[in-house]
């Protein structure tokens, strides 16, 4: 920003040196004085040396607080008018839509071409605009959509598609396209591609094999390679902030750190605290995120409002943080040029005098990545007060919580990077005459610990930091940090990405088996009517099962004369009894049709459908003698299903369900003598919510993990 008070019209000194036993000249905390001229209502500023008319610096600080706070909320109108007219599932981080697409549930939309579109074009506004959001969650979206349009082969409605790519046109291939998709976002976004291979591994992917291991590293490995090229181009400087340094992006502690044993203390401190405060801001975020849900479900024009009142509230306390804010001298040893010229830098003059710097101005109008780097330099333990650094994280705290869910692409790791930098650096202040660690790496450590208490990652956190930061000496404390910080919020809450889908309804089975589903067997979940085809079906019984209800599969079933007795032969889809209904292959008497339906059909006409290419059975119309003739399903049914008998623990079929990655699975009876089938257990069936609202009494007696709850305070919110 540039400084008004350094274009201000000078004065004559000396005119008022004759006055000066007769004004009064209170000091301002910005390093201003004002001075009441006798028999004159006019009033002055001086700023060094020199002498600036009051109306004028007003002036000035005016028009910059207009232009700051006119560009933050066009560029917030535009980011959330796209994203609300154009694809609302843009909005957000993404990253909890893609842990659930990978977990089985396919939410419509989150993948399609324009919500890649508005996530680049969106992400890019939204942190131009002063919100405290990232770049991190929208990367990794972004990464999963290249990769599932890929999987799909390209776009059929905008004609983009390659034939080459029909090959992944199955589940298992494009969810392992999207998961390498996920793991580039994070290596693109935080320059980490060992990091962007253990976050998908950790956080994202519900199921993972050796295979998928080594195709994500290599996509992130393809990453490190373009973003080198990409910054060697950029170096000189033409590219913005791009190319000005490598692929370690807080390179500040290349020299050796040495730590003892009365340094273990204060960083268990450390963890606890930020375990606290992370599990904390789960707890608010969550209840913000309700509320905003209720504001968003009224209409367009709402998202729109919300959005753009958060711009405002926002403007107005960057812009006016500062002014609380005493003007320092520039040190003498500064490693860069005080104040600073430019966008970046540790010493922002904002409304200081030549010589001074303000330090919470150089964190607050600085870029996320700047404004970490400031935090986690070394060797500038004077450099910032404790009550800018207590007010900056008080601010970035509130603030990414409320700016998180709007209807705009937005992140959350870099907020709670510069959240937790600022926590850890006024940590580090208050610690530094007692300890051996600098302020710079308690800014680390406190990044570290909040990351750990709010998102519960551990390995993929630490490799991350340590390719941030790039020094291995750091591995002990922050291993210790985060596994401190993550045990003690997980005495309170979940994690903030499962927080979010429960918020959005989505459906995420939980890698742990609830015990309370020990004492119950998959006869006792599977509810509801059971629909199921004969291997020889009439057209007319098909088309009428499709309207009547929304089930995804549906059982088939063999009875005399096709076979002695009736038997399960196996499953069919929904879409592959609209596509046979689309062909109309009928037939006019039950007959077996054999090997020869499958002339009329390719592989493609079963493969699996891209985003918003589902058929739809409205369209397709039958005459009444259509409706009589037959089908054969048996050269379209899954042969081999996955079954499970009766009697089962549904703990046991929770975990084959979930690890398999299984849309259905067929409940058959233990006694032969009975259907062939007794249901079909889904995602549906193993919620929590289902289940307890089938057997009530279980909510009291369920054992629950460890959590501290505070009922007066839930009731409060």
């Amino acid at each position: 920003m540039a400084n008004a008070l350094e274009h201000a019209p000078a004065e004559n000194q000396q005119e008022y040196d004759r006055d000066r036993e007769s004004l009064s000249i209170p000091l301002l905390s910005s390093g201003l004085s004002q001075r009441s001229i006798p028999n004159s209502s006019s009033q002055v500023a001086i700023v060094g040396s020199h002498v600036c008319p009051i109306e004028s610096l007003d002036y000035e600080y005016r028009m910059g607080f207009f232009v700051f706070f006119a560009s933050n909320l066009v560029l917030t109108l535009f980011a959330s008018t796209l994203t609300a007219l154009v694809a609302p599932a843009a909005a957000g981080s993404g990253i909890p839509e893609v842990k659930a697409y990978l977990n089985g549930v396919d939410a419509p939309g989150i993948f399609s071409l324009q919500t890649l579109a508005v996530k680049i074009v969106g992400s890019i506004t939204a942190v131009s605009s002063s919100l405290l959001v990232g770049k991190a969650g929208p990367m990794v979206h972004t990464g999963a959509c290249i990769a599932s349009i890929l999987g799909q082969g390209g776009s059929k409605k905008y004609n983009l598609t390659w034939k080459w790519l029909r090959f992944f046109k199955n589940d298992r291939d494009r969810r392992d396209l999207v998961t390498c998709g996920a793991a580039a976002g994070i290596a693109a976004s935080f320059r980490a591609p060992v990091g962007g291979v253990l976050f998908a591994f950790e956080e994202m992917a519900s199921w993972w094999r050796s295979a998928l291991l080594w195709r994500a590293f290599f996509a992130t490995a393809v990453v490190a390679i373009v973003l080198r090229a990409l910054i060697d181009v950029c170096f000189s400087g033409k590219c913005g902030l791009f190319g000005t340094g490598g692929l370690i992006m807080f390179d500040v502690y290349s020299a050796n750190i040495s730590y003892h044993l009365v340094d273990v203390p204060p960083v268990l401190a450390l963890g606890i605290v930020g375990g606290i405060l992370g599990s904390f801001y789960n707890f608010l975020l969550d209840k913000v995120l309700r509320l905003y849900n209720i504001i968003n479900e009224k209409g367009t024009v709402f998202r729109i409002l919300l959005a753009c009142a958060i711009s405002v509230f926002t403007s107005f306390l960057l812009f006016g943080l500062p002014f609380f804010a005493s003007c320092q001298p520039c040190p003498s040893d500064a490693t860069e040029a005080c104040p600073t010229i430019g966008r970046s830098g540790n010493y922002k003059k904002f409304q200081c005098p030549p010589g001074h710097y303000n330090d919470l101005a150089s964190l607050i109008f600085n870029t996320n990545d700047d404004a970490i780097k400031n935090l986690f330099s070394k060797g500038t333990d004077f450099e910032f007060q404790y009550s800018s650094v207590l007010i900056f994280f008080v601010t970035c705290f509130f603030l990414s919580i409320f700016s998180y869910g709007i209807c705009a692409p937005s992140g959350l790791f870099v907020p709670e990077i510069v959240t937790g930098a600022s926590f850890g650096r006024f940590a580090g202040m208050l610690l530094g005459p007692h300890s051996n660690l600098n302020q710079g790496l308690y800014a680390v450590l406190g990044a570290a610990s909040f990351l750990g208490g709010s998102m519960r990652m551990t390995v993929s956190l630490c490799v991350i930091i340590l390719e941030l930061t790039n020094n291995l000496l750091l591995l002990p404390l922050i291993m210790l940090v985060l596994l401190v910080s993550k045990t003690v919020a997980d005495v309170f809450n979940g994690n903030i990405y499962d927080l979010i889908m429960k918020s959005k309804g989505l459906p995420y089975l939980e890698t742990h088996v609830e015990p309370y589903m020990r004492q119950l067997t998959v006869s006792d979940v599977v509810t509801g009517p059971l629909q199921v085809f004969r291997g020889i079906e009439k057209v007319g019984n098909i088309v009428h099962i499709l309207k009547s209800t929304k089930h995804n599969g549906f059982p088939v079933i063999d009875e005399p004369p096709v076979s002695q007795a009736p038997v399960l032969f196996g499953i069919i889809l929904r879409a592959h009894l609209i596509t046979l209904l689309k062909k109309k292959s009928f037939m006019t008497t039950p007959a077996l049709t054999g090997s020869n339906a499958f002339k009329e059909f390719s592989s493609g006409d079963f493969a699996k459908r891209g985003s918003g290419n589902d058929e739809n059975l409205d369209d397709i119309e039958f005459t009444e003698e259509e409706l009589e003739m037959f089908i054969d399903l048996h050269p379209f049914t899954n042969a081999s299903p996955f079954t499970v008998v009766e009697t089962m623990s549904l703990a046991k079929a929770l975990i084959l369900f979930r690890e398999v990655g299984l849309r259905h699975l067929l409940v058959i009876p233990k006694i032969s003598c009975r259907s062939p089938v007794v249901g079909i257990l889904t995602r549906h069936d193993f919620m929590p919510e289902h289940i307890l609202g089938l057997y009530p009494s279980l909510v009291r007696g369920r054992w629950r993990r460890l959590r501290i709850r505070f009922p007066r305070l839930a009731k409060i919110f």
